[in-house]
């Protein structure tokens, strides 16, 4: 099909049982208007949250997610659904940057990236020529697991410094969240994590601890705000571990849509991995947050059964223009400590539990001498943040840990089948 031509699903308003709208379908556009608003809904709460939480401009954010969703569908040909949000794997690697350059921080945090996205465009393009086999070789589930799971719990100090800042209206944010997990289903459950933010946000409002003067000062309209990164080698390679993620999650989303659909997408993965590199790299560029494909958005799929490509494309129109509004953005940056410790208490430790999750479902076997000692060693390194400095590069935990986790897993692995 041509790039912006879908065929009408049946009569365009009801779905048959057992049916579902293709990639190259769509139902009427009025429904699926409603269908790309109901993605903006879905990747809204997280993809706030890691501008509200490493201080980037939300509405720049917001505005690189949308012209990112948009390059991935033309990128992969209009055949693979997703939106492209904020991916919680930067979140270390930023917090480090800002800390280790107090002057230029964000610009530096850029910088990295921009290094993270354009390598991963290049194994995009490995893919696309070698296959994913090789990858499959180098991070098998207990790798991608422990690092997944060290990239989480790496964070708890952040998670506890916000916390501790206001502990009743974290208290009251983290609760909250705990009972709109429990008392909602479908599509509000997803959102438990957003909804707590503002119940914490509302109520610190109504206590007058929030700062409003930026709120009544910001425009309604303008265009966001941008920033160039700058490029130091000591602050990029703290963002490695991230690429890593990136494929994980890419290819994971690749082989979920894959089988919802029913179709062989496995030809999509190259492309589907450059997409989204080329979409982090130009946030990089601008002052976005990297991007990741959005799990959320496969829940509103599966919920709709609609997989057209159409609504992805009314979604990330949809966010560009929301990203005009300065005043939009100013409210979201105004969210207190208080509640920003409530949500990255549940938020990190679910990141970190996903570790956990991509071990069981592949049953990775902690029988196993070599995965007990390789996961076990990563975690308590990446954990307590070892760290060591040569000059003037710092190796933070999550690197170190990254490293033992995919180099000691390779060798100890060869030295095993040596022995046989």
């Amino acid at each position: 099909m041509s790039l912006l031509t879908w065929k009408m699903h049946g009569d365009g308003k009801s779905i048959a049982a057992g049916a579902v709208v293709s990639t190259d379908e769509r139902l009427s556009w009025p429904r699926t208007i409603g269908v790309g608003l109901q993605h903006i809904a879905a990747m809204f709460g997280a993809t706030f949250l890691v501008p509200i939480i490493t201080g980037f401009p939300p509405t720049t954010t917001l505005f690189f997610s949308g012209v990112g969703t948009i390059l991935f569908l033309i990128i992969t040909g209009n055949k693979l659904p997703s939106y492209l949000g904020s991916s919680f794997a930067f979140l270390g690697p930023i917090g480090a940057a800002m800390a280790a350059n107090a002057t230029g921080g964000m610009a530096a945090a850029l910088g990295g990236i921009v290094f993270t996205g354009a390598v991963l465009a290049a194994v995009g393009f490995a893919v696309k020529a070698a296959g994913i086999g090789w990858i499959n070789w180098l991070m098998p589930p207990v790798v991608t697991g422990t690092i997944v799971m060290v990239i989480g719990f790496n964070l708890a100090g952040a998670a506890k410094g916000n916390f501790t800042a206001d502990p009743l209206i974290a208290i009251i944010t983290l609760g909250s969240i705990g009972l709109f997990t429990v008392m909602s289903k479908g599509f509000m459950s997803r959102i438990s994590i957003f909804l707590g933010l503002v119940v914490g946000y509302l109520v610190s409002l109504a206590m007058g601890d929030v700062k409003t003067d930026g709120i009544k000062a910001a425009e309604w309209f303008a265009l966001p705000s941008f920033t160039s990164p700058t490029f130091d080698m000591s602050i990029m390679i703290l963002f490695l571990p991230v690429v890593l993620v990136l494929i994980a999650e890419n290819v994971g989303h690749v082989k979920a849509v894959s089988a919802m659909t029913g179709k062989n997408l496995d030809d999509q993965m190259g492309n589907a991995l450059m997409a989204d590199g080329v979409a982090t790299t130009l946030a990089g560029f601008g002052g976005g947050s990297g991007t990741t494909t959005y799990a959320e958005n496969i829940g509103v799929m599966a919920a709709t059964r609609v997989y057209s490509t159409a609504a992805y494309w009314i979604a990330g129109i949809g966010a560009v223009g929301l990203s005009l509004s300065p005043k939009f953005g100013a409210v979201l940056s105004a969210t207190p400590a208080g509640a920003l410790g409530g949500v990255s208490t549940a938020l990190f430790g679910m990141i970190g539990i996903l570790g956990a999750r991509i071990w069981i479902e592949n049953k990775v076997d902690f029988a196993n001498s070599t995965n007990l000692l390789i996961a076990s060693s990563a975690l308590i390194i990446g954990i307590a943040d070892y760290s060591w400095t040569r000059g003037d590069y710092t190796f933070t935990g999550i690197v170190n840990a990254t490293l033992v986790a995919v180099i000691g897993y390779r060798v100890l692995n060869a030295i095993a089948e040596a022995r046989k």
